[in-house]
């Protein structure tokens, strides 16, 4: 069961994500996840979908990815509902 995750996207990090969204250099799976960390920027209930969340893993293991693309990834990633641990 998923859990609601509260963070937001920081000023900051929402400006990075613009500049990857505006990017005509950036790959899609760049702006997927600069596009999931923007829309919650000072929005505590949206959520990253599990799609943004895998392009936002991949563009945080790829070695040609920008600070600023990575920078939107992560804060996407950290956007992500949380799971909880079940008891075996």
């Amino acid at each position: 069961m998923a859990k609601k995750n509260s963070k937001v996207t920081s000023k900051p990090v929402a400006k990075k994500a613009s500049t990857t969204l505006s990017s005509g250099s950036t790959g899609k799976t760049s702006k997927s996840a600069a596009g999931s960390a923007l829309s919650q920027t000072g929005a505590p209930k949206k959520q990253t979908s599990k799609t943004a969340a895998t392009a936002a893993s991949k563009t945080l293991t790829d070695g040609r990815t920008s600070k600023a693309s990575k920078s939107a990834a992560a804060s996407a990633l950290a956007q992500t509902p949380s799971k909880k641990k079940g008891k075996k």
